[in-house]
């Protein structure tokens, strides 16, 4: 599984519940399109965190880089219905930062073949 992550802040005024719900509306058809393998977005608490890093985090899994690209090329076409809800999402943020991580060990790393 590989792990699209972004951290961001929401600008000043949104609330974070819409926020949610228009994550909610873009992700959510990605995830019935079959895009994505699924998604969560956890926030911050206490105010721990690194340094440079917005308050919210977004994990979006997909099953390969394949599977990103297809949703990348997706959202790319800024076709509605996809356009309006993804907009509707990047409207709301400011500060995004991203990352793209995979589980480790993963089914392309050969095991025995590690070195101590």
């Amino acid at each position: 599984m590989d792990l699209y992550h972004v951290w961001c802040d929401l600008k000043q005024g949104v609330a974070d519940l819409e926020f949610s719900a228009r994550l909610e509306a873009f992700l959510g058809r990605l995830r019935e399109r079959e895009l994505i393998a699924g998604w969560r977005l956890t926030r911050r608490k206490l105010g721990l965190g690194p340094p440079g890093l917005g308050e919210f985090h977004l994990m979006i899994e997909v099953r390969d880089l394949a599977q990103l690209d297809a949703a990348f090329r997706e959202v790319a076409s800024r076709t509605e219905p996809v356009e309006g809800v993804h907009f509707g999402v990047n409207s709301l943020v400011r500060n995004a930062v991203f990352g793209l991580t995979r589980d480790f060990p993963d089914p392309e790393r050969r095991r025995g073949d590690e070195r101590f």
